[in-house]
């Protein structure tokens, strides 16, 4: 690839630290960075690898400021940490064995359901700091969504966060600021396990993904900061509005583009 013009690293350094700031409070920042890679001429495996580089930073700092919060607690999550990386190791490796153009169909239609249940979903009145004691059901739940999410984080990416954030608060119950903490841990865990796997197959753009992905961890640290300060009334809003336009252009992109 050529070398990309000043302007361009400007403008990709600002778009990279609005989608950090995005993802650290809701998830969703890769359907920035993604297109705005894809719009310099990458192929679109280097895209989805450089975007795991950059997407890494990210997670990592927004990640690390929820468990130093106490708002993620590892020893109740390991099943769902082995199993996201379980699936996003045999997701990136789909990538190149598989056609994503029934996801692509799909996702906007997932992605708005994931904002109505949002929208109609009450916050608890009381915040819970502690997870109930592990049982069965609460185990079998952690292997398919950890290896569920894990392996669409590999395969495609853009969301997931938003998944994650979701699915976990439908599952356990959890309030919107401790499904966000989760769901920042085990992004990072797919995001790195994902990256790896990209940067053995060769489809990385070092110099790009490095200069988005320190961009990206000043958006995560600010967002993830931002999101824990003022709780429940910041995240909620972001969140729908994040997941709404998410659905809205998957949509556009994958019926009406090719028309």
């Amino acid at each position: 690839m050529e070398l990309v013009e000043p302007t361009m690293l400007v403008v990709l350094a600002l778009v990279a630290f609005i989608a950090g700031f995005i993802d650290a409070v809701a998830g969703g920042g890769g359907m920035l960075t993604v297109p705005t890679l894809l719009s310099l001429g990458l192929p679109p495996h280097v895209a989805l690898g450089t975007n795991k580089l950059a997407a890494t930073f990210a997670s990592s700092t927004a990640a690390y400021t929820y468990y130093r919060k106490k708002l993620f607690k590892p020893q109740y999550w390991l099943r769902a940490f082995i199993m996201t990386l379980i699936g996003a190791t045999v997701g990136t490796l789909a990538v190149d064995a598989i056609s994503t153009d029934w996801l692509q169909k799909a996702l906007p239609l997932i992605i708005l359901g994931a904002a109505i249940y949002t929208i109609w979903h009450k916050a608890p009145t009381i915040i819970q700091s502690e997870m109930p004691a592990g049982c069965k059901k609460f185990n079998t739940k952690q292997y398919l969504q950890g290896f569920g999410l894990g392996f669409y984080d590999g395969l495609a990416g853009p969301g997931t966060g938003a998944f994650w954030t979701v699915s976990s608060m439908a599952l356990y119950r959890l309030n919107i600021l401790l499904a966000s903490g989760l769901a920042k841990a085990m992004n990072f865990t797919s995001n790195l396990t994902s990256l790896v796997t990209f940067a053995i197959l060769g489809h990385i753009d070092w110099v790009l993904g490095l200069t988005m992905g320190v961009c990206l961890m000043a958006g995560a640290f600010v967002g993830a900061h931002s999101a824990i300060r003022f709780g429940t009334k910041f995240i909620r809003p972001v969140f729908v509005t994040v997941v709404s336009v998410l659905a809205v252009k998957l949509a556009y992109d994958a019926w009406f583009v090719s028309l």
